[in-house]
């Protein structure tokens, strides 16, 4: 872990940032007191589509909603 005062880190951030994106924590402080973390961007999810799933589920038995016998004590 890197701990670089906030001043400090304004003339060093490209190595800072290298550091980041080789998987080393960089906080950046105030004194002692922690402020902010530097850490790499991860790949945005692929945004859901509904429907996308649509003829994946071959079968479904008819009988798939209903109570299960372990439960009727509850019900």
């Amino acid at each position: 872990m890197t701990l670089v005062d906030i001043q400090e880190a304004n003339g060093h951030l490209v190595e800072l940032i290298k550091k980041a994106l080789s998987g080393e924590d960089v906080i950046l402080s105030e004194g002692d007191k922690p402020l902010a973390r530097l850490v790499p961007l991860t790949a945005r999810k692929p945004s859901r589509q509904p429907g996308s799933a649509k003829g994946d589920i071959l079968y479904v038995a008819p009988d798939f909603d209903a109570p299960l016998e372990d439960f009727k004590d509850y019900m």
